[in-house]
């Protein structure tokens, strides 16, 4: 298991029409605060001011062809020359994760090919680097490092 240790993060949320919402930074707009948000704005937070991620090179819900099907990844992150680097699947706190999971997130990497693929519901944490062997990471690596 990968060791993530979230800090003192400073959340924006409200309501809208009843909802709770969340402000994320990256999408620059208010979201419905769910259980699986509320895990991959911790992941933003995280990556942006733990690991030093430029939001700039941060896509949130991105669209992915698949299969004639339009699916759509949490997180992608880009490196500085435009190819994506790192594939992120985040999951409600309640959610296990399972095989099912991490053959989710390879599907998507079929399409993206990116070298760093990680799975989290918050709690649990695996982020492997891949190559010519798939290598299970201590911790999540800094934005310079990939």
């Amino acid at each position: 298991m990968t060791e993530v240790v979230f800090g003192q993060y400073k959340f924006r949320t409200g309501e809208q029409e009843g909802v709770k919402v969340i402000f994320d930074e990256v999408r620059k707009k208010p979201v419905a605060l769910t259980p699986e948000e509320w895990v991959r704005q911790h992941i933003l937070h995280y990556l942006i001011y733990d690991k030093q991620y430029p939001k700039s090179l941060i896509a949130v819900e991105k669209g992915v062809p698949l299969n004639e099907l339009q699916k759509r990844v949490d997180i992608l992150i880009y490196g500085t020359d435009g190819t994506p680097k790192m594939l992120i699947e985040c999951k409600a706190p309640e959610e296990k994760l399972n095989e099912k999971v991490f053959e989710q997130i390879a599907r998507y990497n079929q399409k993206l090919r990116v070298p760093y693929l990680w799975v989290t519901n918050g709690s649990y944490n695996f982020c492997c680097r891949l190559g010519r062997h798939i290598e299970l990471l201590d911790k999540i690596p800094f934005y310079k490092e990939l």
